[in-house]
């Protein structure tokens, strides 16, 4: 992972390699190990993502609508591509017909090139996260002097979504296991 305001270019780069103008080697760096679509297990990649000035790659491997149930309780999270410099997001827990908890958030491409996940819980004021890593199949936002959460992960361990909150170090963490929705309905 690289520090706090560093910026990445996966989308710029990848553009670029597609149109021949850019040689440079692909990487996929994801921390949890990926299936293949037999269901076996492959081992997780070696090289990690490339650290470049330019913009943080956009994670596309959110889109959609993604569902975890646990214990009688539900949480979705639904991903729009990004459009226009915006990703929106939005998300829902609760347990039975009981709504318990919603958000709505926003991933935004700022004029840096950078990321910026802001995320309002029950329409509260927006707080910001920056982008502090990006591959294909992973990004991790961060903002220090929040309270909680200071860190906020996703990644895509096969078809499955992952999400994790925490403090800053990694401590007090949450997480959730998400299926894409059409797969449980």
């Amino acid at each position: 992972m690289c520090l706090p305001g560093q910026a990445l270019a996966r989308d710029r780069i990848d553009d670029q390699r597609l149109a021949g103008a850019v040689d440079l080697p692909k990487t996929d760096a994801s921390v949890a190990p990926d299936q293949n679509s037999a269901g076996t297990q492959n081992a997780a990649p070696t090289a990690g993502p490339v650290l470049l000035e330019e913009a943080s790659p956009a994670p596309d491997f959110m889109i959609g609508g993604w569902s975890e149930t646990r214990a009688g309780r539900w949480t979705e999270e639904y991903w729009t591509g990004m459009r226009g410099g915006i990703m929106l997001g939005s998300g829902r827990s609760g347990q039975g017909d009981q709504l318990r908890d919603w958000e709505a958030t926003r991933i935004v491409r700022n004029e840096d090139g950078s990321l910026t996940l802001w995320a309002s819980p029950r329409g509260a004021a927006a707080t910001p996260f920056k982008a502090t890593s990006a591959s294909k199949t992973e990004i991790v936002f961060a903002n220090p002097a929040h309270d909680y959460p200071q860190r906020i992960r996703y990644w895509r361990a096969g078809r499955t979504l992952m999400a994790e909150i925490s403090l800053i170090d990694g401590s007090k963490s949450m997480r959730w296991t998400y299926q894409p929705l059409a797969a449980q309905r």
